[in-house]
């Protein structure tokens, strides 16, 4: 969330859309609920299905799954054609203003940009997905008019002109009526004096063009002046309690902690990595501040080997773990989540951990994680239950792949693991507050907490490295492994390290003869790091997070002196305790708010002042450091110049398994060029002439993904597995409500109930009639209740997003029949 739970009641409107927050985030809704109550803001919900944030909304627009990027292109359209656009705030923060490199193009017949190679085809050339440069200063040059043919502006006018509300409704099938209407009220917010925010969840984060999606809702909140203002911006609702701090903390596997991207196998030292990551400056006089790059890192390396990292060895650079080179040149492993099955069905791997996870129910393809899961030597599984993962094994769940027990040779260790209410340490939730949590009792047996399951299995395997050595064993060996108990590290003393302390006296950078910060106190902020190797923390952005005034973590101070709901001293909010990112942009050329009734900072003609600014505090406006002080540019990107594989701008491609050819391109891409399916015998894709009806997952307030399954009190909420079926297509198939039908893809097939509703109707796209049908993704073989084999992700396919790997839950083709 660029904003926060608590913020979201300062919007004048809220777009809910890849998402029902109502029904899954249901303590966070109330916060929308407030804006309306409290300042009569509109409510707009589009959604595949009416649900419950719909039943609340001012406006519903039903649209067909995997249609997103055109509903929003719609209303980017709209916003560019009828002048519904906060134009200085445009030309002050974003790269609207920036001239694109001459070969630049997009051929709206193909549907692909300059750079496509048709035999390989593949993009592989991407230089033209650039700015122009001044070659004598390194820097892009711009047009403050924005209006020369090749700025970013003049472009993006071009690009999304075809998404008309004809065009947007033969796409998604609602009306034209309907877009507008529903963009009238979005736009609204292009005044100074109104706000809109956008939430979203995984409705949008599991499409095989779901970075892109989301690049489109970041442009429209440019383009109305809704990032960086309280009420504003784009806000993520995270799933789970503690899922924002598996990834700040380097859960996904292109990146360290801190969202550092992970080192490569070819690069043979340290400054040949910083080389490839440290960006350059794009504009004079603009923060950059990833130029700080190497503080960072090294730090990391000294909170990861301690002494073992020095001046001397790149503070360990060749000790720490580098991303495998591909097989083709340029190129590096995959190790995402669909791809890390796919090696292990390619054997590829020999064993695997899997903690709080059960991949064989929320992992893209079931079965085919079955078959991965048999071709291992080892897995070991910790959790509170017996999971379909840790007995894949049995004959309860391996006759989904025609398989036997006794042909299975993986050798499966389930480890009891505590459960999160006997554990303490912290949560960071969806608005990026990390917040202290504490045991509320013991785990049960010989149920352990996480942090010793895994300092019993390091301490083991070092030892087996220092009797027995290995291949490389130097990793493993120099880990800095200080904690007071070893076998069981106490959370606060993580906390501390994740933050950081200095290891010899910190010099100021200003006058080298005055100490920062002591050796041994803790970091106080992000630039109180260095890269002399006398600083150690574990993850840069929780800087402050641990000070010498304590763990910030546990503060509980409900004063709001702002009135905006920015609680600055609950808890703590990465980073530096900023709770709007990019709140720069919420003032004026001048430094003064948009809006003085919701001035998140101002300059006071010697500093920032309100929250914490995004911003060098003392930084005046005339000195032009740029808004979006993480970016080269200094201002936020609508032409994303080469980042993503797919293209500059967000162009609607269908899902891997549509019942349509893309109809802004019928003869040319229809599906995203740069999404690559697998190609094992499991990766079997649908055609709609024999899978006919778009099908979509979701979730139930009722349940917690794959666990709650073993409470009965929960299951008498919601007992068994079903299917939400229109009532016209219900007629046509002769289908009653609670009959038991089969949904069948290309991969599988399910059963359950069926419930009949008038929640999801037929629509018409591109001249077709297309059907929906929704299925909740809870259940499975194991657990209280009916649980006879009901995973929805029988029937999803692995196809993930090229950007970020995430699967395509959410959108794929299927067909129905009765039982």
């Amino acid at each position: 969330m660029t904003n926060g739970w608590t913020d979201i009641a300062n919007a004048d409107v809220v777009l809910a859309m890849g998402g029902n927050p109502a029904e899954n985030h249901p303590v966070g809704f109330r916060f929308a609920m407030e804006a309306k109550r409290n300042r009569n803001a509109k409510l707009v919900v589009v959604d595949p299905r009416y649900q419950r944030t719909a039943a609340v909304s001012d406006k519903f627009v039903q649209i067909r799954a995997g249609s997103d990027v055109a509903f929003l292109g719609g209303l980017i359209n709209y916003a560019l054609t009828h002048n519904r656009i906060q134009e200085d705030y445009v030309k002050l923060y974003t790269n609207a203003t920036f001239l694109v490199k001459e070969g630049y193009a997009f051929d709206e017949t193909t549907g692909l940009f300059s750079g496509w190679d048709k035999d390989k085809k593949a993009y592989t050339d991407k230089s033209t997905w650039a700015y122009d440069i001044d070659p004598k200063t390194g820097f892009a040059n711009v047009d403050e008019t924005m209006q020369d043919p090749r700025c970013v502006f003049q472009l993006m006018k071009k690009f999304y002109a075809r998404y008309t509300p004809a065009m947007v409704s033969s796409i998604c099938g609602c009306s034209p009526q309907d877009l507008e209407k529903a963009a009238e009220i979005v736009t609204s917010t292009y005044l100074p004096n109104k706000v809109g925010t956008i939430m979203y969840a995984l409705g949008w984060t599991h499409h095989s063009f779901s970075v892109q999606l989301i690049h489109a809702a970041a442009m429209l909140q440019l383009l109305l002046g809704n990032i960086g203002m309280p009420g504003g911006g784009l806000n993520a609702l995270r799933g789970h309690s503690n899922i924002q701090g598996g990834t700040d903390c380097g859960m996904a596997y292109h990146n360290i902690c801190g969202y550092i991207a992970i080192q490569k196998a070819d690069q043979a030292k340290f400054e040949d990595y910083l080389n490839a990551v440290r960006p350059k400056p794009l504009r004079p006089g603009v923060m950059n501040f990833m130029a700080n790059y190497d503080r960072f890192v090294v730090s990391q390396y000294k909170a990861y080997y301690g002494k073992n990292a020095t001046q001397e060895n790149d503070f360990g650079f060749n000790l720490h773990p580098k991303l495998p080179v591909g097989a083709a040149p340029g190129t590096y492993q995959n190790w995402s989540w669909a791809y890390m099955f796919d090696h292990m069905y390619e054997g590829q791997m020999d064993g695997l951990f899997s903690f709080g996870m059960n991949p064989v129910c929320n992992g893209p393809h079931s079965r085919k994680a079955i078959a991965a899961l048999s071709k291992l030597k080892w897995l070991v599984v910790a959790e509170n239950f017996e999971t379909e993962t840790a007995a894949f094994w049995s004959e309860r769940v391996l006759w989904l792949n025609g398989g036997k027990p006794e042909d299975v040779k993986t050798e499966v260790f389930l480890l009891p693991a505590a459960n999160f209410a006997e554990k303490d340490g912290s949560f960071t939730n969806s608005a990026r507050w990390i917040a202290w949590k504490y045991k509320a009792l013991d785990p049960p047996g010989d149920a352990k907490p996480d942090q010793e399951i895994i300092a019993r299995i390091f301490l083991k395997v070092r030892e087996l490295y220092q009797k027995e050595g290995g291949k490389y064993p130097d990793p493993v060996l120099a880990l800095n492994w200080w904690y007071t108990s070893p076998n069981k590290p106490a959370l606060e003393e993580v906390a501390k390290e994740i933050n950081g302390w200095a290891i010899t006296d910190v010099m100021d950078e200003k006058d080298p003869k005055v100490v920062a910060v002591k050796a041994g106190d803790q970091l106080g902020k992000f630039l109180d790091a260095r890269a002399d190797g006398s600083t150690l923390s574990g993850n840069w952005l929780y800087i402050g997070s641990y000070t010498q005034a304590g763990n910030l973590t546990q503060r509980r101070n409900g004063a709001d002196p702002s009135g905006l709901g920015r609680y600055s001293e609950w808890a703590f909010n990465w980073p530096a305790n900023r709770r709007v990112m990019y709140n720069r942009c919420s003032a004026d050329a001048t430094g003064q708010p948009w809006d003085p009734t919701r001035a998140d900072i101002k300059w006071n003609g010697n500093k920032w002042i309100g929250d914490v600014p995004d911003y060098k505090p003392d930084s005046p406006p005339e000195a032009g450091m740029g808004a979006f002080i993480m970016n080269p540019e200094g201002v936020a990107r609508l032409f994303v110049p080469g980042q993503f594989v797919e293209g500059p701008w967000t162009e609607h491609y269908e899902p891997m398994e549509s019942p349509v050819q893309n109809p802004l391109h019928p003869d040319g891409q229809s599906s995203n060029p740069a999404a690559k399916p697998f190609k094992t015998q499991w990766d079997k894709l649908g055609k709609p002439d024999e899978y006919p009806i778009v099908a979509t997952t979701y979730r139930l307030t009722e349940h917690f993904h794959y666990w709650t399954k073993n409470n009965p009190y929960n299951l008498q909420e919601q007992p068994e597995f079903f299917v939400e079926i229109p009532e016209e297509l219900a007629a046509e198939k002769g289908i009653k409500s609670t009959q038991y039908v089969r949904v069948t893809s290309a991969r599988g097939s399910i059963v359950g109930k069926a419930m009949v509703t008038r929640r999801i109707k037929p629509m018409t796209i591109a001249g077709k009639k297309v059907y929906q049908i929704g299925m909740p993704i809870h259940w499975g073989f194991f657990g209280a209740g009916d649980q006879e084999g009901s995973i929805a992700n029988l029937v999803t396919h692995s196809v993930v997003d090229p950007n970020s790997f995430a699967p395509e839950y959410k959108g794929f083709l299927v067909k129905l029949e009765k039982a």
